[in-house]
C-alpha cells in the first residue's frame, strides 16, 4: 500500500525550523521538554488547522498562515507600550506581557492580597517543570487541535495566578497583554489560572495590538476551577491590524458546586479565533460563556466551544451576538456533549446575528451529542438583515 505524504507549506516548513533552532531555549525541562516535543511532533503528523476538518470549515488557518513570522524574543518597548499602560483604568492587580513575555516591573506583584499568588510561566517551568508540565494536557476534546499542539511546543512566557481555598477578591485579577506591532512577530504564550475550593474571583483579560505591524498571535488560558467556588471572566480582544491572525484558547476544568461565567468581546479583531473547552468534572456545577462581536471591513471572528457534561446535574448557558457590515465574517459553532453517566443535565445555547449589508457573512453550526436519557438541552441559531424601509 502506498503511503501518502501531504506537502507541508510554506509556514509548516518555517515552524519546523524555528522550533529545531529554539527548542533547547525554550523555559522547561524534564517532563516539559518532553510536553513540547510530543505536542511539535503532534502537530508535524497534522499540519496547521485547515477547511477539511470539521472544527475548522470555516477558519482555515492553513490558508491564511502562508508564511510563519519569526518568535518573539526580547519584547520590544516602544513608547505607545507606556502610554497604553498609562491609560489601563480598570481597577484591581494588573499583570502584564508585552509580545506575550512577562513584565514584572509593570505588573502589580507587591503587597498581594493574603491567598494570591502569581509568576510568570517561565520563572514558574524554572522552579516546577513537572508539575507545570501537567497542565499542559489537554482537554480530551481538544486533543487532536493542532492549533493548541503548537501553543504547547512553543509557549515562552505567559501568567502563573494560584487563589488559596475560600479566598474572596473584592477586585478583578487584570491579565494585559499588549503586542507592541513593531514588526512582524509570532507571540506565543499561556496562562494557568488555579481556583481553590470555595473562592470568589473575577478575572478580566485584554489583548491588544498598539503598533502598526499586524502579527501572529496563539494564547491559551487555562482555568482549574475547585470545588464550589465562583469565577467571573472577561475577555476583550481589540485593536488588531486587520492582517493579525490569532487562535485565543480558553480551557476550563470545573470542580463539583463550582460556577464559571465568562463574557468575551471582539471589537476590531482582525482574523480571530476564539475556541473555549470546558469539562465538567464534578456534580451540580453551573457555566455560562456569552459573548458579542462587532465586525466591519473584511474582519472575521470565529467563536468555536465545546460544553463537555462529563458529571451530573450540571448546567450550561451559552448566548453569542453578533453584528456584521461590509465583508465581516461571522462564525458560530457550539458543540454540548452529554456523556452516558451525566443525568439531569440541563443545556441551552443560542446565536444570533445581525448583518447590516449584503456582502456580511454568518456561519452558525450548533450540535448536541447527547449519551444520557435525562436530560434537557437545546440549541436556536438565527440570522437576519434589517429591512431598508423600516430605517
Amino acid at each position: 500500500m502506498a503511503i501518502i505524504t501531504p506537502l507541508k507549506t510554506a509556514a509548516e516548513q518555517q515552524l519546523a525550523e524555528q522550533f529545531a533552532s529554539i527548542k533547547a531555549e525554550l523555559p522547561g525541562a524534564g517532563a516539559m521538554r518532553k510536553v513540547r516535543e510530543d505536542a511539535f511532533a503532534g502537530f508535524e503528523a497534522k499540519g496547521l488547522p485547515h477547511r477539511r476538518l470539521e472544527s475548522w470549515r470555516y477558519t482555515d488557518l492553513r490558508n491564511l498562515m502562508r508564511e510563519a513570522m519569526p518568535l518573539v524574543r526580547r519584547p520590544a518597548r516602544p513608547q505607545a507600550i507606556a502610554d497604553r499602560l498609562a491609560l489601563q483604568t480598570i481597577a484591581g492587580r494588573r499583570f502584564v506581557t508585552i509580545d506575550g513575555i512577562f513584565s514584572a516591573a509593570d505588573s502589580d506583584l507587591q503587597g498581594l492580597p493574603a491567598g494570591i499568588t502569581a509568576r510568570s510561566l517561565a520563572e514558574a517551568l524554572t522552579e516546577a517543570p513537572d508539575e507545570i508540565a501537567a497542565a499542559f494536557a489537554p482537554p480530551e476534546v481538544a486533543r487532536d487541535d493542532s492549533a493548541l499542539m503548537l501553543n504547547a511546543a512553543f509557549a515562552q512566557d505567559g501568567v502563573v495566578i494560584e487563589v488559596a481555598d475560600g479566598t474572596e477578591l473584592s477586585q478583578p485579577l487584570v491579565l494585559l497583554a499588549l503586542g507592541s506591532g513593531t514588526s512582524e512577530a509570532s507571540i506565543v504564550s499561556r496562562s494557568l489560572v488555579r481556583i481553590g475550593a470555595g473562592a470568589k474571583v473575577t478575572v478580566v483579560e485584554l489583548q491588544e495590538n498598539v503598533g502598526p505591524a499586524p502579527v501572529q498571535v496563539n494564547h491559551a488560558t487555562s482555568f482549574v476551577i475547585g470545588e464550589g467556588a465562583e469565577v467571573e471572566h472577561v475577555r476583550m480582544v481589540t485593536r488588531q491590524r486587520a492582517e493579525t491572525v490569532q487562535v485565543q484558547s480558553l480551557l476550563v476544568e470545573l470542580g463539583g458546586h463550582a460556577s464559571f461565567d465568562s463574557v468575551a468581546v471582539a471589537v476590531n479583531c482582525g482574523v480571530l479565533r476564539q475556541q473555549s473547552f470546558l469539562r465538567y468534572g464534578g456534580e451540580h456545577s453551573r457555566a455560562g460563556l456569552r459573548g458579542i462581536n462587532l465586525l466591519r471591513k473584511q474582519e472575521h471572528s470565529d467563536v468555536t466551544l465545546v460544553m463537555d457534561h462529563a458529571a451530573a446535574h450540571g448546567e450550561s448557558r451559552e448566548l453569542f451576538k453578533t453584528i456584521i457590515e461590509g465583508e465581516g465574517t461571522g462564525v458560530f459553532q457550539g458543540k454540548v456533549i452529554v456523556r452516558q453517566h451525566s443525568q439531569k443535565t440541563d443545556g441551552g445555547m443560542k446565536s444570533h446575528a445581525l448583518l447590516l449589508n449584503d456582502g456580511a457573512t454568518m456561519f452558525n453550526k450548533p450540535e448536541l451529542e447527547i449519551f444520557a436519557d435525562d436530560v434537557v438541552c437545546g440549541h436556536g441559531a438565527t440570522v437576519a438583515q434589517i429591512d431598508a424601509e423600516q430605517l
